[in-house]
């Protein structure tokens, strides 16, 4: 009975312990061709929604960077903070909101505060065509329309997809 007992032990060890793996068939390497067609059909999306954009070839590398215009929103101190505690409260819930929106609806990709208690106190950048269409955007932040923020909009370029390291 021990015997089988193990025997059984075993065999459920060794199916459960069974691994499959895919082979590398599955695995296609990209031409180079396909995504310098890619970041091309990219530039041409891109132009096509109103952005701005242009190639940047690194001298050393000789690899190319599509860079496109953002907007960058500083968000300085207002003149109105007079609202009460509580009233504060909701407005920083609601530009919280806000900025969760812009960031859900692809009209913005990084906003945040800084760390000191400085004049400026956080930034937003906008993924959007225009400089209008950034400041419209951000003048419709509760904070701001509440006068407890104020927003200063400067173009600003980065690569394309670049990740912030």
């Amino acid at each position: 009975m021990k015997k089988a007992i193990y025997s059984l032990a075993i065999l459920i060890l060794i199916i459960a312990c069974k691994t499959e793996t895919k082979g590398t068939d599955e695995v296609a390497e990209q031409p180079l061709e396909t995504i310098e067609k890619s970041n091309k059909a990219l530039k041409e999306e891109l132009i096509a929604k109103g952005f701005q954009v242009f190639d940047y070839v690194d001298e050393k590398t000789k690899d190319t960077t599509l860079m496109q215009q953002y907007f960058i929103a500083f968000l300085k101190s207002g003149p109105n903070h007079s609202q009460s505690e509580e009233e504060a409260s909701k407005l920083q819930s609601a530009h919280l909101a806000h900025l969760g929106k812009m960031y859900e609806l692809g009209y913005a990709d990084i906003s945040g505060p800084f760390g000191d208690d400085g004049e400026i106190r956080g930034i937003t950048i906008y993924n959007v065509p225009t400089l209008e269409m950034a400041d419209s955007l951000a003048n419709a932040d509760p904070m701001v329309k509440a006068g407890r923020l104020v927003i200063e909009i400067h173009p600003w370029w980065a690569g394309k997809g670049l990740p912030l390291r």
